[in-house]
């Protein structure tokens, strides 16, 4: 795999590494130790999956407060997503700002989000299937979210947004002042 990080610190896009031959390819697209040593949470507590029917659907942006905070890894098995990063760490030099990347099923690349960085993606073509590592097992009670269209993240979304669901339009604006 090859881990390259994004302008968002601990953010950062792999690539599978693929051995091709008559037959096709293999990659690994998981290896604990190779996560550890790129300082990455090797932790998988859930792996979920996620289908969209139509195109210009968007889902987030979604994370889990602490105690339950959670890493994850996100990879489209089928279709096409911009995927989304923000930096929700008040510490963090990168604080309110977002990193985006079209994953797709023939790019070979996922997304890695750490925690304090919320989550959210839009569909570009339907029927697409995400497919995401969990680092911590899903936390009612911490689940949360920030809104996809906040001017305070200013993200910019390659298409239109056809399909929210009501929880993603009303979560509260993210106040980005630092105090």
């Amino acid at each position: 795999m090859i881990f390259t990080e994004t302008k968002i610190p601990g953010v950062f896009v792999i690539e599978l590494e693929q051995r091709r031959d008559e037959r096709g390819f293999f990659a690994r697209q998981w290896c604990a130790d190779e996560f550890a040593r790129a300082g990455l949470d090797p932790r998988i507590a859930q792996i979920n999956t996620a289908r969209s029917a139509m195109a210009g659907t968007l889902r987030g942006m979604h994370y889990q407060k602490s105690p339950h905070a959670e890493a994850k890894l996100v990879r489209c098995a089928r279709g096409a997503v911009f995927d989304v990063a923000v930096d929700l760490r008040a510490d963090s030099p990168t604080f309110c700002q977002w990193s985006g990347i079209e994953l797709n099923d023939e790019s070979d690349r996922m997304l890695y989000i750490p925690e304090g960085c919320g989550h959210g993606y839009l569909t570009l073509a339907p029927n697409t299937d995400l497919v995401y590592q969990a680092s911590v097992p899903y936390a009612p009670k911490s689940a949360t979210g920030v809104r996809y269209d906040d001017p305070a993240f200013n993200i910019v979304w390659p298409g239109a947004i056809n399909v929210v669901s009501p929880q993603d339009q009303n979560w509260l604006s993210f106040l980005c002042g630092r105090s």
